[in-house]
């Protein structure tokens, strides 16, 4: 039985989260009103996830957050509100240790629930195993800093052969990516030659302050790839909630076009897609492709068809990925180029471009 427990202010909330859990099974459910509660009862419960909600009051959820991982780290998915503050909350939970999150549903709660039930089973189910970070942890910036101080990073896997100055990477990621992407794209230099595209599986409302919180952090300009523009040297373009980031081609100069949701592919933005769409503009062989933590198997066909096809693919290793489903798909279709920790990751990328 996986044992979860419920904070949200809102006893309707509360009631309806309970009956998802008790219809689907195999859950022993436990509520909580506050982050107060929350913080007693993952010490009494010892629950395996906590789904927490972020306004409450007494004490809010990132301030119970930040208790539970000091005291009883466990994995956490954040219950957040389709809002640019909602989304900055998320952002900043998803740094102090949670590892997922879902969207409350909007206009009546208890007609909207279905709309996310079945996300909530999936998240739940595999925040259970996932890499949790506690209080203790530290950050991978200030690991790294201690690594360079301590001795100079490991030799990178060599070129095996000249890549051309008008290349592309692109990044698909999942749960636990954006303290993932964190750890990569801020460490690429600011005359990084080479375009970079990333596929976050994220809602509409979260994409456009998660573009906005990178470029603060990152020596590239980062932008929401939310309206047909052309590809750039030296910029990072994260796929659009609510729609797919394909490429296409305008006055003889590649674009990045936001898409309505293919049907067809479970996830989005979808990583296949992005794969598949870079394999109709681009030669493979001037290609990074960055498989990243995640549940699920998005891009992990198209990434093995650029490998197959000449180009360099990396895989997070199960060392420090938050869920090794992504990654571990790409592996298994003998996809991988290479396995690395998050941490060498942006080195491996740039000595592949050669910068």
């Amino acid at each position: 039985m996986i044992k979860v427990l419920i904070v949200d202010d809102s006893a309707l909330m509360r009631r309806l989260l309970t009956s998802v859990f008790e219809a689907a099974g195999n859950f022993t459910i436990r509520q909580a009103r506050n982050g107060k509660e929350a913080v007693d009862e993952n010490r009494i419960f010892k629950p395996d996830v906590v789904t927490l909600d972020i306004n409450m009051p007494e004490m809010d959820g990132i301030t119970a957050l930040s208790l539970i991982m000091a005291e009883r780290p466990v994995p956490v998915v954040m219950v957040s509100s389709l809002t640019e503050k909602g989304a900055l909350a998320t952002f900043e939970a998803l740094n102090l240790g949670a590892v997922d999150y879902i969207t409350k549903p909007g206009g009546t709660i208890s007609l909207s629930i279905d709309e996310i039930k079945a996300e909530l089973l999936v998240k739940v189910r595999g925040a259970v195993g996932a890499r949790v970070k506690g209080a203790g942890t530290k950050g991978l910036a200030q690991r790294l800093r201690e690594e360079r101080e301590k001795t100079p990073p490991p030799r990178p896997v060599a070129i095996r052969r000249n890549v051309a100055s008008d290349g592309l990477v692109i990044i698909g990621v999942s749960t636990g990516g954006p303290s993932t992407l964190e750890g990569i794209l801020p460490l690429l230099p600011a005359d990084f030659p080479w375009p970079v595209l990333v596929d976050q599986h994220m809602p509409a409302a979260f994409t456009r302050p998660f573009a906005e919180r990178m470029n603060t952090l990152c020596h590239l300009t980062v932008v929401e790839a939310s309206q047909p523009v052309p590809i750039e040297p030296g910029t990072v373009y994260i796929g659009k909630g609510g729609a797919d980031m394909v490429l296409g081609q305008r006055g003889g100069k590649l674009i990045v076009l936001a898409k309505p949701e293919n049907k067809t592919f479970l996830w989005h933005p979808s990583v296949e897609l992005l794969g598949r769409s870079v394999l109709e503009y681009y030669d493979p062989a001037r290609v990074i492709a960055v498989m990243l933590t995640g549940m699920g198997y998005d891009g992990a066909d198209a990434f093995a068809e650029i490998k197959k096809r000449g180009g360099r693919t990396i895989a997070e290793s199960e060392q420090s990925a938050v869920v090794f489903g992504m990654p571990a798909e790409l592996i298994s279709r003998g996809g991988a180029s290479i396995v690395l920790p998050v941490e060498k990751i942006a080195a491996q990328i740039q000595t592949w471009v050669g910068c």
